[in-house]
């Protein structure tokens, strides 16, 4: 009898997948840089949706984010089938206000990138702009309980991302110049 292969983690196909997932519940790398945009902005008028877009990418690289987005994602899904066990199904099918795992699950992207990523996330998650306005939309019977989250962690944690890296762009300016 031969031995089985013992299991190997293939992390170009994680990848795939939660670009895959993401994609096939509606929502887009694109989607998500426009949410950091709106983060953003304000303090970089220049900001391009393709400089976010990148940060957005690399945040999604990170694999704690693709177990966060495949976990949520299949959650959401089992919902929509009714195969959770009661009570959870219909606290998840409904979006149930004091559930509050799909914000924990959101946070652990969140928490990869610092304290700022915190505070966008609240704001993002209270103000719901874009991609999440139509996520958090339940009048169409499809469940995005953890998804919302997750894409507004994604989005913040691609804001703090950027606010560090242009933090360090000012001060080796101002290294280069002083």
């Amino acid at each position: 009898m031969r031995e089985p292969k013992p299991y190997v983690l293939n992390s170009r196909e994680v990848e795939r997948a939660t670009l895959e997932w993401l994609g096939k519940r509606g929502v887009t790398t694109k989607d998500i840089a426009e949410l950091v945009h709106y983060l953003q902005s304000p303090y970089y008028p220049d900001l391009t949706l393709e400089e976010c877009e990148h940060h957005v990418v690399a945040v999604l690289s990170k694999r704690e984010v693709q177990n966060a987005v495949l976990t949520g994602i299949q959650l959401d899904m089992l919902a929509e089938e009714g195969k959770l066990l009661p009570p959870l199904q219909d606290m998840v099918k409904h979006d149930e206000a004091l559930y509050g795992i799909d914000e924990v699950l959101a946070l652990s992207i969140v928490n990869v990138y610092g304290s700022i990523g915190f505070t966008n996330f609240g704001y993002i998650d209270k103000q719901k702009p874009g991609i999440l306005k139509k996520l958090n939309d339940k009048s169409n019977g499809v469940s995005h309980t953890f998804l919302d989250d997750i894409v507004g962690a994604i989005a913040s944690s691609a804001a703090s991302r950027m606010a560090h890296r242009k933090q360090g762009e000012k001060e080796n300016d101002a290294g280069a110049n002083g």
